[in-house]
Order: C-alpha cells, then sequence, then structure tokens
C-alpha cells in the first residue's frame, strides 16, 4: 500500500499529560483524509507533529516513507499546510506575503503567486494590506500560501474557519479540484462534520486524544442507516401499539418522549395513521438519513446516538 503519510504509536506529553496517545494512521497518496473530533480532542496536536511543529514524546512519523528528524525536515519542502491560524506580515500585502514565503522555498514564479491568489478568490485584493483583512480573507491567503508550490500533501486545520457559506464552498470545490487535477493529498481537520462529509475519502475519529477507527466514508455509508424518528406523548404506549399492529420491533424510545424506528418497511403515514386511530398524539415525525455526525457521536459513544 503507497501510504504518504504513517504514524506508529505517536505520543505527545506536556507537562506529565498525554495529549494524544498512540496514534496509528495511515493515509493514502491521492486521498482526501480528515480527522473528525471534538474540540480538544488533540486533533491540532496530532497535525503539528505531522508538520514537524513539534516533536513527539513517543513514536514516530514517516512522511514519504521517511522518518521525520530533524536531519530529514527538508521532506517538509513537499508539504504545504495551515495549522490553527495563518500568521502574516501584517504591513504587507498579499501578494508580498506569498512572494516572501516563496523565497524563502526557494520558488520563483510570479505567474504561480497570482494563479494562487485567484484560486482563492483574492486576485482583485492582491495590493490590499493584510492588516486590513477579514479573519476570512486570511484564512483564504493562508490556503493560497499553503498550495502555491504545489505541494504533494496539504494539511489544513479547520481551513473553513471564519468564511461565510459562500467560502466555504469555494475552498470545498478548491480542494476537490487540486485533489483531482493535480493529485494531490490532503488531511484535513474540522469540527464541521457536516463540511467534512462532503469531501473527505475516508476518516479518522480521534476522541479524548486516542484514536478510535479509520474508515472510508463508503464503508459509513453501509454501516449507516435511516430511520423514522417521531415525537409522541406517550411513548411507550406507541411502541406497543406499533408492534402489535404494524408487527415492527426494531425501534427504541430515546429519552421519553422520542422514538427511533429502524425498520423501514412501513411508511410515516402508516406509523401516523395507526397511532392517531389509539388516540397517541404525534408532535413530530420525520425521516431521519444518517450522516458522517450520526457515526461520529456512536463511535464516541460506544454505538449510541448522542441525542
Amino acid at each position: 500500500m503507497d501510504y504518504i503519510i504513517r504514524t506508529t504509536n505517536l505520543t505527545k506529553k506536556v507537562r506529565g499529560k498525554e495529549l494524544v496517545s498512540d496514534i496509528n494512521i495511515h493515509i493514502k497518496k491521492g486521498e482526501i483524509y480528515g480527522f473528525l473530533g471534538q474540540n480538544g480532542a488533540g486533533k491540532t496536536t496530532i497535525l503539528k507533529m505531522l508538520t514537524g511543529i513539534t516533536g513527539p514524546s513517543k513514536g514516530e512519523v514517516l512522511l514519504f516513507n521517511k522518518k521525520l528528524t530533524e536531519k530529514t525536515r527538508s521532506v517538509l519542502t513537499r508539504v504545504g499546510s495551515i495549522i490553527e491560524y495563518p500568521v502574516f506580515f501584517e504591513h504587507l500585502t498579499a501578494f508580498d506575503n506569498l512572494e516572501l514565503h516563496c523565497e524563502y522555498l526557494g520558488f520563483y514564479d510570479e505567474q504561480e503567486i497570482k494563479q494562487a491568489l485567484q484560486l482563492v478568490n483574492l486576485k482583485e485584493i492582491e495590493d490590499k494590506i493584510v492588516k486590513d483583512f477579514s479573519l476570512g480573507m486570511k484564512q483564504r491567503l493562508g490556503i493560497a500560501r499553503a498550495i502555491i508550490t504545489k505541494p504533494e500533501l496539504i494539511i489544513l486545520d479547520e481551513p473553513t474557519n471564519g468564511l461565510d457559506p459562500i467560502g466555504i464552498r469555494d475552498v470545498r470545490h478548491l480542494i476537490k479540484i487540486l485533489n483531482k487535477e493535480y493529485g494531490m493529498t490532503f488531511v484535513l481537520s474540522s469540527h464541521i462534520l457536516g463540511e467534512l462529509e462532503q469531501v473527505v475519502d475516508r476518516v479518522g475519529v480521534i476522541h479524548h486524544g486516542n484514536l478510535l477507527n479509520e474508515i472510508t466514508m463508503a464503508d459509513i455509508r453501509k454501516e449507516q442507516s435511516d430511520f423514522i424518528e417521531l415525537v409522541v406523548t406517550d411513548a411507550k404506549r406507541a411502541v406497543y401499539l406499533l408492534e402489535k399492529y404494524l408487527h415492527i420491533s426494531n425501534m427504541k424510545i430515546i429519552q421519553d418522549c422520542k422514538i427511533r424506528i429502524y425498520d423501514m418497511t412501513h411508511t410515516q403515514s402508516d406509523i401516523s395513521r395507526t397511532l392517531i386511530l389509539h388516540n397517541i398524539e404525534i408532535e413530530e415525525i420525520r425521516k431521519h438519513s444518517s450522516t458522517l455526525e450520526d457515526y461520529f457521536y456512536q463511535q464516541i459513544n460506544g454505538g449510541d446516538v448522542n441525542d
């Protein structure tokens, strides 16, 4: 298997506390990989170790099949990244900031700078000083800086932070284009699971500093099932009636008044009609399609959806 990133027992300890423990991730060349995790789960800590910003307390990182050490840091020239908030020279323009970045990398191509700014929709304001940029504009500029040399691997920590809905859509579209047209591998982290769901091929679930699972989106969709959710005045009696008259058994009561029905052989109309005929008041009924968020909460709650 051609992995662009592998880690072995990657662990980071700060002041006696383990932030992440024994992380073993496997990221394939050419895929879009997403880290799922709540704030504080350890996502950024892992990304910092992948990009050499901080070293592990234990374990190792392999980039392009080379162990990342002080002696092999040159491999990071093949990586573009944004970790946490991008930092710039505030008194310089967007163009000048990118030009300085390119000089630092030994990369000289004015057209590539202009193309990167155009890809993130900053072309018209390339001469505006960064001090006057909004948070969303700085995030766009950070992405431009990460992609400017067309690196093989791009690592983005919360890439849609500070962006409006149009900006989020544009970043999602850009990631897909760079992945398909240039074969770039992406590693993304986000707490907005709905955004990751639309772009990633595979995910790693991080919880309390531990990697719970790595799984493809295709396999998640196979595992997940749709269900009908209804809110009623008397859940126990409603379940009894549905079992007796519709022979539904695959369902469970959530909280005191909410029922989830996983048997999809009956329509919402069948269910509503049966309950109403027996004087069960229905406050809400809807079909629920399983999402990446559902999968995530099942993972961190040991199989149960967080309600």
